[in-house]
């Protein structure tokens, strides 16, 4: 039917046909929702004529053009959905003080939806100073605000250029207590936050440092229910993709905590042992654990792609470093696993696979 309505018919954005058409200042008429997206990104000027718009734009009825519409399709459109409230007005309820706690909610709750795919509303949370409001959310002892906040603050570490800036706006403390203390889905989505943040490198070093990050992630690995402790390893693995992370993991008793995750079934676990057997220190404490090559075995036989390329890796790092836990992974049969696994169609997979066997026939030649 689109097609043979007349093109005035049309939103001049989306190309579609207009279900509630408002007048510019210009004069241009457009669907109200695609040019109120258009104004919510920031833009001052008309889509067509380029003409510069007052501040605040307004937007009139095109009751006229809408009668048109309705009348020449000779069915009733749609009501038009009252578009979300003005972003402006919800980051002003987020950041007075005097905004009550359901309008605050309902803010955050609006705001979150609104990010979550817009850059322009994250750039203009952050240039309008609403982070701190936010991070005030976060450190809130109201359960449903510090959820809430932790879910607009994931939002908002999106963007490469928000990540620096949230870290050092204090950002790492509060998602640091939120893990230690929250309530809800609080802590999955805290470890998530310093999951996002930690893609930065600089990040991943401070965040590292920081005292109770690493020790908290790894008491809701220990602890947390099935979501909690994929998120808290998912946020170990991209740590400990710097060095010295991978250090402090290890004094803070890592090694049976991921051993004990793996042989639960979290094959996120095996991916940070994998890193973590970079280290001597980690190494020497995996071959602490009588049952620690039945366990990485085990992801060979039924694990996924992803978990058995990570037991490859984590037992290249061990047959390495001691030629006894080589000649074990040999009784067991891990020579033959790894044979069987050239075949496979994962290419990673293969690769680690063929490494591991340079290493047993390494070992076989210097006996």
């Amino acid at each position: 039917m689109a097609s043979q309505l007349p093109d005035d018919f049309k939103c001049p954005i989306s190309l579609e046909i207009m279900s509630d058409p408002v007048i510019l200042s210009s004069g241009q008429t457009f669907d109200r929702v695609s040019i109120q997206r258009w104004l919510d990104s920031g833009h001052r000027t008309c889509p067509v004529s380029k003409l510069p718009l007052p501040e605040p734009p307004t937007l009139i009825p095109n009751h006229a053009l809408r009668s048109l519409i309705s009348n020449y399709t000779l069915v009733s459109l749609p009501r038009p959905q009252p578009y979300p409230s003005n972003p402006q007005n919800l980051i002003q309820t987020l950041v007075s003080s005097l905004s009550p706690l359901d309008d605050k909610l309902n803010s955050l709750d609006q705001l979150s939806r609104m990010s979550k795919r817009d850059s322009g509303i994250r750039r203009r949370l952050t240039e309008s100073g609403a982070v701190s409001a936010v991070l005030d959310c976060v450190n809130s002892s109201e359960s449903g605000l510090q959820e809430k906040g932790l879910h607009l603050l994931l939002n908002l570490s999106l963007d490469d250029d928000n990540k620096v800036g949230l870290v050092a706006e204090g950002v790492i403390g509060k998602v640091v207590s939120a893990l230690r203390s929250g309530a809800g889905d609080s802590r999955a989505v805290a470890a998530t936050v310093l999951t996002s943040l930690a893609v930065l490198e600089v990040n991943t070093v401070t965040i590292g440092s920081y005292p109770d990050a690493i020790p908290c992630l790894l008491a809701l690995l220990c602890a947390g229910n099935s979501r909690e402790r994929k998120e808290a390893a998912t946020a170990l693995f991209t740590l400990c993709s710097f060095p010295d992370n991978r250090v402090r993991a290890v004094q803070n008793n890592a090694v049976p905590i991921l051993l004990h995750n793996v042989n639960s079934g979290l094959e996120r676990a095996v991916e940070v042992l994998g890193l973590l057997a970079k280290c001597r220190l980690a190494r020497e404490e995996i071959m602490r654990f009588d049952r620690f090559l039945d366990i990485l075995i085990e992801v060979l036989k039924n694990g996924s792609s992803r978990g058995v390329q990570y037991a490859l890796l984590t037992l290249s790092s061990l047959c390495s470093y001691s030629e006894k836990i080589c000649l074990e992974a040999l009784k067991l049969g891990v020579f033959e696993i790894c044979v069987g696994l050239l075949e496979d169609d994962n290419e990673k997979l293969r690769r680690n696979a063929k490494t591991l066997i340079k290493v047993f026939q390494g070992r076989k030649r210097i006996a």
